[in-house]
């Protein structure tokens, strides 16, 4: 049977608000941006609202226990509404930001509590988004390509490759959040990607162990330390840097790293976590190296990581800001980005970007009242006239 056609075939650019909870669970990061879901016209405000400490702390148990929760867990469910509501603030805060940008779609990508082979699972109550913010929400953007036989990771290389157009191939963008992945577009222009290894994740969850802060600010706790060589390379002995792209992991992949530095001081093993963490995106299997790396995420922050990175990559490496993208707001901008994408049935995720068999387009519709978007899409809603069928 063919497929449906799409929802919705924008005959403009629609306005955007994208949101993220990544893997370093520090918060909502939200974003507004003007695209048809091919290129990107215009770029929003966006801002960062920190989760209260003690969300932080019930996703990092969710984290810990995620394999062995069922969907009706009383925590999960707990933990699922007060990000939601989290994200409800984002939404409002950014709106009342930005008075000028009236919002056609919110890309709400949820919260990864578990990502393995075969199975992905983010939480996050896309009908309560809707009903309190009262615009359509865009959300459930893997699971689709994870049916089809993808790895449902990573989805943000189609909007890296809409931001590099014009750099001389080839070039990468990489994202180092918890996990890090990173977008090569090859010099004929074809899109390869994968997750790298750890991000930020092994270091945030060292320094909050040895200091009580959330994350190495600044890259102090490893610029004071020394890296054991020895232990980076047994680290780097795992299965994973083996293998070609494209692949995936989820935030625990290497939890057990830490275990393996802990007899390590705390800036010792920090730095023996950072170099690891370097090391790993530098020995990424790439069938061409690129000229330029322009890096993204939370890790860019970190000048120990960074010039880590500067010194095991090929190539030229330039914080995301050098082409004026937001490094901050690159992944809420993403989401926005896949929910235009998503509306328009384009495809979400490659071949070459997550494995899946076919390009496969992916997300799930939820709008909870009539908005003036609706009515745009079905001008009898203002009624009790359903919305025209697909036709198959």
């Amino acid at each position: 049977m063919p497929a449906s056609p799409p929802l919705f075939a924008p005959d403009g650019d629609l306005n955007a608000l994208g949101l993220m909870s990544g893997t370093s669970l520090d918060g909502v990061d939200a974003a507004l941006i003007r695209t048809d879901g091919i290129s990107v016209t215009a770029h929003g405000p966006s801002l960062t609202l920190p989760y209260p400490a003690h969300i932080r702390q019930n996703l990092r148990q969710l984290l810990d226990r995620a394999p062995t929760l069922t969907p009706d867990n009383a925590a999960l469910k707990e933990a699922e509404h007060a990000l939601t509501l989290v994200h409800v603030q984002a939404v409002q805060r950014l709106r009342e930001l930005a008075p000028d940008w009236t919002v056609d779609v919110v890309g709400f990508h949820g919260q990864t509590i578990l990502h393995q082979p075969g199975r992905t699972w983010q939480i996050g109550d896309a009908a309560c988004l809707s009903a309190q913010t009262d615009l359509p929400v865009v959300h459930d953007f893997r699971s689709a390509d994870v049916a089809a036989g993808g790895e449902g990771a990573p989805l943000v290389p189609l909007y890296h490759a809409a931001l590099l157009r014009n750099r001389p191939y080839p070039v990468a963008a990489l994202n180092i959040g918890g996990v890090a992945n990173l977008t090569l577009v090859t010099r004929d222009g074809h899109i390869l990607a994968c997750d790298t290894g750890p991000g930020n994740a092994l270091l945030d969850d060292w320094a909050y162990q040895h200091t009580g802060i959330p994350c190495d600010t600044n890259g102090q706790l490893a610029r004071q330390g020394t890296a054991d060589p020895a232990l980076v390379d047994r680290l780097l002995a795992h299965p994973f840097f083996h293998k070609p792209a494209p692949k995936s992991l989820d935030r625990m992949s290497f939890h057990s790293a830490l275990a393996q530095v802990g007899a390590l001081g705390a800036a010792d093993g920090a730095a023996t976590l950072t170099a690891f963490t370097a090391q790993s995106i530098a020995r990424t299997l790439l069938p061409e190296q690129p000229r330029e790396w322009f890096v993204c995420g939370g890790g860019r922050h970190n000048p120990a990581l960074m010039a880590a990175l500067a010194q095991a990559l090929p190539g030229t490496l330039y914080p995301a800001e050098q082409l004026g993208w937001n490094g901050d707001a690159l992944e809420a901008e993403c989401f926005g980005f896949l929910a235009v994408r998503s509306l328009a049935g384009l495809p979400l995720s490659l071949p070459t970007t997550t494995g899946v068999p076919s390009p496969q387009t992916g997300g799930r519709l939820t709008c909870m009242s009539i908005t003036p978007w609706a009515r745009r899409l079905w001008p009898g809603a203002h009624t009790n006239s359903p919305p025209p069928p697909h036709s198959d």
